[in-house]
């Protein structure tokens, strides 16, 4: 859900930089995608409670921690620098929602982290 917010968020927000906002747009779309689709193949049963599928879900939730860790540190400098050096007010609803997208990238850097703890403790135990 955080994913999907950084997503809309950064997609609404004039691009000012765009490559960096195009990796934080990667990451959410791609992050958000994944997720879907194996929450989508859990609920399926699609695993039939094999442990490859753990060792599977360690690996994406691994790699999405990872991805949305760089997509927030870089978009918190992004809008860091932009609201440093102007006051436009086009500038600073841009600044508002970008800072509203660094929120909720950080936030979901957080819950892709405890989910990959989560999982990793279900992969040693299985």
């Amino acid at each position: 859900i955080f994913g999907g917010l950084v997503w809309i968020l950064v997609a609404s927000s004039k691009v000012l930089s765009p490559m960096l906002q195009g990796w934080v747009m990667f990451v959410s779309v791609f992050c958000f995608v994944m997720s879907i689709i194996l929450l989508c193949l859990y609920i399926c049963g699609a695993h039939g409670g094999s442990s490859s599928w753990v060792t599977l879900d360690v690996i994406c939730q691994e790699t999405a921690a990872l991805f949305y860790l760089s997509a927030a540190v870089l978009e918190a400098y992004f809008t860091y620098s932009v609201g440093f050096f102007s006051a436009s007010p086009l500038v600073m609803t841009i600044y508002r929602e970008n800072i509203a997208a660094v929120v909720f990238a950080f936030l979901a850097t957080l819950m892709y982290v405890i989910h990959k703890v989560y999982s990793l403790l279900r992969w040693k135990s299985s």
